[in-house]
């Protein structure tokens, strides 16, 4: 379960890719037609399904009109100015705090609101879409399919025809092994299409170094707050379809110099970008539940909980993760069906976790919630767990440590002990953190505005971030930045 949850918390930071010749720079010529963003042709049976697998995975459809139609002229004007003027794109905004954007190959382009929060004006939006306009230019999305379906006819030939099983699957895992490889080749090769599509269109080309700036310090971020296993990301990363961020920072500047300086660049448009996004649902969605430093609250549900001291949660959409600073202290809550027993002390010894000491199961009441607790042991974590039944269903709450003392253990039954009903009117009470776009005044700081901000870990450092900033400059009277409100 704690190694699920670390691959959980380093979720997709999707952006980005290669090595083909760059495009001539310059400006789109204006005698040249302008695609019209309307709806490309309908999609194939397989793609309709795709599209509604995302939306149930991305929490659905993001609806800000205003924010729609800037966002789909900004791809006009990178349609025009890409090698395919021809095609269409239907653009989905999901309803996510994750930073994540995507396409598929008949045209549909996906971004969520967290990528929104995340970037600063419209050029960093604008290299975003044109990176993934570029994986549909290049068919990128085919090519990979085609190589995994050649893969599995390998593993199947060799598994069929020679009879060895094992021979085929050690085929297959090193198919997998190229496909990635291949994916993180065509990631770099959209890189470079997108800063070239977004540089003739007459945006910034610099943009998309600043936004993956953005994006390593938020990814940075994340994993200090949720104490992440640097093992655990370097393996993940290895076989992830997305280069790192340092490469491609370094591989985004070199692109953008081939048509502009620094100081000599394309549109920006910072305060008509942050305008757009003035008053977007911030973090996590209401239908979800809600983070609010150390305590976790589902109003629809009608729960919550609060972790122990030094904790920082996050809610994803299988489970609500935290970790303690330093990552030697972690839990995870879920929920699952009992299947069948109704015994909740059986259910802590059915086997969905190893390692459980039989004499530390313990039936008790949580503030009317029948629940059984037990320790399990495993080779480097130790657990506290409980089984909680709440309607249907059992919540299972994991707290893991290093090593469980017995002051870590106390710790960890004084927050289960917090694991009650939320009431109506407490759940009424509460309200979606939102983006506020607000002017500096003179003397203002990161710090005096992080003390304003709603409740959040790390205000600061989360200040800073979300707005591009670098910490040991002082904010300018005047300038425009993102503060979070409830």
């Amino acid at each position: 379960m704690l190694r699920l949850s670390a691959v959980v918390v380093l979720g997709a930071l999707v952006v980005g890719c290669g090595t083909i010749g760059l495009p001539e720079g310059g400006r789109p010529d204006p005698d040249v037609p302008r695609a019209r963003l309307t709806s490309p042709p309908p999609p194939a049976r397989g793609e309709e399904r795709e599209h509604a697998r995302i939306l149930a995975s991305y929490g659905g459809a993001y609806s800000d009109v205003a924010l729609q139609a800037y966002i789909e002229t900004t791809i006009e004007r990178l349609v025009a100015a890409s090698e395919r003027p021809d095609l269409r794109y239907r653009l989905t905004i999901l309803n996510s705090p994750s930073v994540n954007a995507f396409a598929l190959p008949s045209g549909s382009l996906y971004v969520t609101r967290g990528l929104l929060a995340l970037a600063n004006d419209r050029a960093e939006l604008a290299s975003v879409l044109a990176h993934e306009m570029a994986h549909v230019v290049a068919r990128h999305a085919v090519a990979r399919e085609e190589q995994v379906r050649q893969a599995a006819i390998v593993s199947k030939v060799i598994s069929d025809v020679l009879q060895d099983p094992q021979l085929g699957a050690l085929s297959m895992a090193r198919s997998k092994l190229s496909i990635a490889s291949f994916s993180r080749q065509q990631e770099l090769e959209a890189d470079v299409i997108g800063v070239a599509t977004s540089a003739r269109a007459g945006f910034d080309p610099y943009g998309a170094s600043r936004f993956l700036s953005s994006l390593a310090r938020h990814g940075a971020l994340r994993d200090q707050a949720l104490g992440s296993d640097r093992a655990v990301s370097d393996t993940v990363d290895f076989l992830s379809s997305h280069p790192s961020a340092p490469d491609r920072l370094s591989i985004a500047i070199t692109n953008a110099r081939q048509f502009a300086g620094p100081g000599d660049a394309g549109e920006r448009d910072r305060d008509g970008y942050l305008a757009r996004i003035d008053g977007l649902t911030y973090g996590d969605d209401p239908s979800e539940g809600y983070v609010r430093g150390r305590r976790f609250i589902h109003p629809k549900l009608g729960f919550t909980l609060i972790a122990p001291d030094g904790f920082s949660l996050e809610n994803t959409a299988q489970a609500v993760l935290g970790a303690s600073l330093g990552g030697r202290e972690a839990l995870r809550l879920d929920a699952a069906r009992m299947g069948g027993t109704d015994d909740l002390s059986g259910y802590l010894s059915s086997g969905w976790i190893e390692g459980v000491e039989t004499a530390s199961v313990e039936v008790l009441n949580l503030n009317g919630f029948e629940a059984a607790t037990a320790v399990a042991r495993g080779k480097e974590w130790s657990f506290r767990l409980y089984a909680i039944r709440f309607g249907s269903e059992v919540y299972r709450l994991i707290f893991a440590a290093r090593a469980l003392t017995p002051d870590i253990d106390r710790q960890f039954q004084t927050a289960a002990q917090t694991f009650r009903r939320v009431s109506l009117e407490e759940a009424d009470r509460l309200r979606p953190l939102r983006l506020k776009i607000v002017t500096v005044g003179p003397g203002e700081t990161a710090d005096s505005f992080a003390d304003r901000m709603a409740q959040l870990d790390r205000p600061v450092e989360r200040f800073v971030v979300l707005n591009g900033l670098d910490r040991a400059k002082p904010l300018q009277a005047g300038q425009k930045v993102k503060t979070v409100v409830e």
